[in-house]
């Protein structure tokens, strides 16, 4: 924000300001106070980082403001997503999992396909194929077979059928 120094508020441009923040992919949201006489009050937020994506030979971080961070190497906390996902189907993945039971701490690999569904690897190994539509009920379903003793040693989920849950296992 060099455009700021030494320059008379009264004369500031803000399109310039407003440019120059939203051109920072770390930056959530923002809000610029003039205090007059002679200062500036810029509340940031930082944006949260969401999941590793691997494009064209480079990683980056995905913001929770939609944007994609280069990064030197990937973050071993968050998951990766595989697959030429758009921004749209990822947050309503998101807003999914938030509402359900399911935690996003167990997430380890996400994978969008063509079709516009998901498939989730958890932190066991355990793919969960999930279906386009009804993706909160399909988490809390997933939940509730992963937590019943009766179903030991599942290695992938399939919840894609109505009113089938399809289970492989070693």
């Amino acid at each position: 924000l060099e455009l700021l120094n030494l320059k008379n508020i009264f004369f500031l441009n803000k399109f310039q300001l407003v440019k120059k923040l939203e051109a920072n992919k770390l930056i959530e949201n923002y809000s610029v106070f003039k205090k007059y006489p002679s200062s500036i009050e810029i509340r940031v937020t930082k944006t949260k980082f969401l999941a590793n994506i691997f494009k064209d030979g480079k990683t980056f971080v995905l913001g929770s403001n939609g944007k994609l961070i280069q990064s030197v190497n990937k973050d071993n906390n968050l998951p990766n997503i595989f697959g030429d996902y758009d921004n749209v189907s990822f947050f309503n993945l998101l807003k999914s999992i938030k509402k359900s039971k399911f935690e996003l701490s167990r997430v380890r690999n996400l994978y969008f396909f063509k079709s516009g569904r998901w498939d989730i690897e958890t932190d066991q190994n355990i793919i969960i194929k999930l279906p386009k539509e009804n993706l909160e009920d399909s988490l809390n379903l997933s939940l509730s077979v992963l937590h019943n003793k009766e179903f030991k040693n599942i290695e992938i989920l399939d919840l894609r059928q109505d009113n089938q849950v399809i289970i492989n296992g070693k």
